[in-house]
C-alpha cells in the first residue's frame, strides 16, 4: 500500500535537531491527517520544503500536528524534463476536471489561457479566486496520486503573457484540430528535443484550446513565440477540451518515458 503525502512550505526535515519532532502541516493538511485517523507507528510521506523526501514515523500527536521522526531518506531519480499544460479557459467544473486527472498522471505545472473562444471570462478578482481553488484540487490529487511536487497554478493569463512564458521552453506542442494528420507528436518531440538527454528541468509545453478551439491568429502567435514550436494532432476524432486537456499530456509523459527508457539502454 503506497504512503499518504504531505507537502511542508517552511519545514527543512535535515534542519531538525530532535529524534522526534512535529511536522508543521497546513492547516488543512493538519485536518486530513486527522481525517485519515492516522496513529503512532504508521509512516506517511513527506516532502519537505527543499524537496527532499522522506518516510515519516508517527510518533505521537501534538495537538493537531503529529510529531514523527524520520524513518528513511528517499533518494530522488533524475526526474527528467517537466510537463507543463497550457489549458484554454473552459467553462463549468471542466477545469477542475483536467486540473485532478492531469496531476495524476504527473503534469508539473498549469497555466489557463485566455482565448477568443472561450466561454468563461474571469476578471482579475475571479481569476485569482479560481486559481486558489484550482491549486487547492491539485494538492489534493498530488497527496493522492503520490506525486513528489504539487503543481504550480499560474492565474489565468491572456495570450501575450503566455506566449512570454512559452519563449524558453524545450518544446512547445500546440494541439489543433486544423494539424494535419500527419503532424505526430513524437516526431514533433524529435524535432525539439534532439536525440541526446534532456536536462532535468528542461519545460515542455503542452497547449490545449478551450471548447471553440484556437483561433488561426492565436495559433499563428504561438508557434512564433519559440523556435521549438510544433503543431500536432491528436488524431482524427474532435476531443472535447476537458478531454484533450487530459490525452494530450499523457501522451507527452508516456513518450518522454519511452526516450528515457531507450537511452538508458
Amino acid at each position: 500500500m503506497s504512503l499518504q503525502h504531505f507537502y511542508l512550505r517552511d519545514q527543512v526535515l535535515a534542519d531538525e535537531e530532535a529524534a522526534a519532532f512535529p511536522l508543521r502541516l497546513e492547516a488543512d493538511d493538519a485536518k486530513h491527517a486527522r481525517v485519515l485517523r492516522l496513529a503512532p507507528g504508521e509512516r506517511i510521506a513527506v516532502v519537505d520544503a527543499a524537496q527532499d523526501y522522506f518516510a515519516c514515523e508517527i510518533v505521537s500527536f501534538d495537538d493537531a500536528l503529529p510529531v514523527v521522526r524520520i524513518a528513511q531518506r528517499f533518494e530522488r531519480a533524475d526526474g527528467g524534463p517537466a510537463v507543463e499544460l497550457v489549458q484554454g479557459l473552459a467553462k463549468g467544473d471542466k477545469m477542475e476536471t483536467v486540473i485532478r486527472h492531469a496531476t495524476e498522471l504527473g503534469v508539473a505545472a498549469f497555466a489557463p489561457l485566455a482565448c477568443e473562444r472561450s466561454i468563461v471570462r474571469l476578471d482579475a478578482r475571479k481569476g485569482a479566486a479560481k486559481a486558489e481553488r484550482w491549486r487547492a484540487i491539485a494538492k489534493s490529487a498530488a497527496m493522492q496520486s503520490g506525486q513528489l511536487a504539487v503543481p504550480d497554478v499560474r492565474e489565468p493569463a491572456g495570450l501575450g503573457e503566455t506566449c512570454a512564458l512559452l519563449e524558453t521552453a524545450a518544446a512547445v506542442l500546440v494541439c489543433w484540430e486544423e494539424a494535419p494528420g500527419t503532424s505526430r507528436l513524437d516526431a514533433a518531440l524529435d524535432r525539439a528535443l534532439g536525440d541526446g538527454p534532456v536536462p532535468e528541468g528542461a519545460r515542455v509545453a503542452v497547449v490545449v484550446g478551450p471548447e471553440g478551439g484556437l483561433t488561426e491568429r492565436e495559433v499563428d502567435a504561438l508557434m512564433a513565440c519559440n523556435p521549438r514550436a510544433s503543431l500536432v494532432s491528436l488524431g482524427p476524432s474532435i476531443l472535447r477540451t476537458e478531454t484533450a486537456g487530459i490525452v494530450a499530456p499523457a501522451l507527452v509523459l508516456y513518450e518522454l518515458e519511452r526516450r528515457a527508457r531507450a537511452g538508458a539502454r
